[in-house]
This record gives structure tokens, C-alpha cells and sequence, in this order.
């Protein structure tokens, strides 16, 4: 049962969080909530843990989560991503408009700041 909620985590939940993340950047109040559903949907998948001496339910810790579920974080997966788009557009040539985004090259003459008053 806990091996289909994995699996079905990995299929559709994980995909919906992190469409367009190569393309946007997570200011870290962003980071932390989407950590905060991450860890909230792992704890649902894995339950509590009853404990051995006391025979009481306790929480998983989020490192517990983490040795259980044995694959980096989604804001780790993110950042990663964001690391591989980023690669991906630095080897592309200097003519692409993409690239001079990246490179903070801007087209036209306008100059930077604000207009003079006229």
C-alpha cells in the first residue's frame, strides 16, 4: 500500500509542484512552504511511528521522513533543475534572445534607469 502512495506521489503530485521551475526562482518563503507540503504529504504516505517502550504514537521527524523516503527534497529537485535549464541556456549561441536575457544583454538604446524629464 505504502509503495502504490509513492508511486503515485512520484506520478502526480511531484509534477503539478514542479511544472516551470526551471523557468522561475523561489524566493525562500516559497522554498519553505513548498518544504512544508512536501514534508506534510510525505508524513500523510508514511503515517506515524509507534514507539517501542512506551507503545506511543509519535510524528516522523523531517530527517526520518527523508532516511524513509531515499530521494532529495523538492527544493533541492528544483534547484537542480533550475541548475540544468540554466546550463542548458549558457551553451546555447549568443544570437538566441534567451541567451542575452540570461547575460543581462539588452536590446535597443534605451538607457538604463529613469527617464529624463522633459
Amino acid at each position: 500500500m505504502r509503495a502504490l502512495k509513492i508511486k503515485k506521489y512520484r506520478t502526480v503530485i511531484l509534477p503539478v509542484c514542479l511544472y516551470g521551475c526551471e523557468t522561475r526562482s523561489l524566493i525562500l518563503r516559497k522554498e519553505r512552504r513548498l518544504s512544508v507540503f512536501d514534508n506534510t504529504v510525505l508524513r500523510t504516505i508514511f503515517g506515524s511511528e509507534r514507539d517501542k517502550v512506551t507503545g506511543e504514537c509519535r510524528i516522523l521527524h523531517n530527517k526520518e521522513l527523508y532516511d524513509l523516503y531515499a530521494l532529495p527534497n523538492i527544493v533541492r529537485v528544483n534547484k537542480s533543475r533550475r541548475m540544468w535549464r540554466a546550463g542548458h541556456v549558457a551553451r546555447m549561441g549568443e544570437s538566441t534572445s534567451v541567451y542575452r536575457v540570461l547575460a543581462g544583454k539588452r536590446e535597443g538604446n534605451r538607457p538604463p534607469g529613469r527617464p529624463k524629464r522633459r
